[in-house]
């Protein structure tokens, strides 16, 4: 993905799943850089969410790269599928992963970036082995499975040492935090690395969905200049 030195990825799972297509057209116009889609199977997280037929349904309304995280117990069976349906990145959880490259190795041969997550209780160096080959690193600030969660001060730390693994790795994966990113947050977090702030309720809550955004662009302005 290209674009300014922090993106903003709104996360539909606080959208209005009534007029989700809208939805989607709305944070784009306000200037989003990226869509971010929580897929959930009930199993690993406690929520179920949505399926391939709705990251098809949002591609045909958006340009944007569509960031699709796979939070299920069986990433692998669901690979070509979410591909097809014209995902950008599939990102999937160490902790469903007992082959991890492999993992990786196959959401590529479909044609998608790869990413990768952990949730806040897994170590960074379950990533040591992969972190080279793959495209996007996501750091979970909440325990997945429902938005609207309160950021996990203790995030910040396993953030900075993420960007430490990227640049001593020389890995070209881009650094995404998604759990309780609030505009009150967002320069700690950017502080401590992040290239990608996953919203849902700081701005599907909101009255005005763009002037969310340039906050948040605003206190990306504030660190990075």
């Amino acid at each position: 993905m290209t674009g300014p030195p922090v993106q903003i990825a709104p996360s539909i799972l606080s959208a209005d799943f009534g007029r989700l297509a809208e939805e989607v057209s709305r944070v784009e116009a306000a200037g989003a850089d990226i869509i971010h889609i929580d897929v959930m199977d009930g199993h690993f997280v406690p929520n179920l969410t949505v399926g391939p037929p709705i990251v098809e349904a949002l591609r045909k309304v958006t340009a944007l790269p569509l960031d699709v995280h796979l939070m299920i117990t069986h990433p692998d069976s669901f690979i070509p599928e979410f591909a097809q349906a014209g995902a950008n990145y599939l990102t999937v959880h160490v902790e469903t992963c007992p082959h991890l490259h492999r993992t990786i190795q196959s959401i590529k041969e479909h044609g998608v970036k790869a990413g990768v997550t952990l949730n806040p209780s897994t170590p960074l160096s379950t990533l040591e082995e992969v972190i080279s080959v793959v495209d996007l690193l996501l750091i979970m600030s909440v325990n997945p499975g429902f938005g609207g969660q309160s950021f996990i001060p203790s995030s910040l730390d396993k953030i900075v040492r993420a960007r430490q693994l990227i640049a001593r790795t020389k890995s070209h994966a881009v650094l995404e935090v998604d759990g309780g990113v609030k505009v009150e947050n967002a320069a700690e977090v950017i502080k401590a690395g992040a290239g990608i702030l996953v919203a849902g309720s700081a701005i599907f809550d909101s009255s005005d969905y763009a002037a969310t955004i340039r906050a948040f662009r605003s206190e990306a302005h504030k660190v990075l200049h």
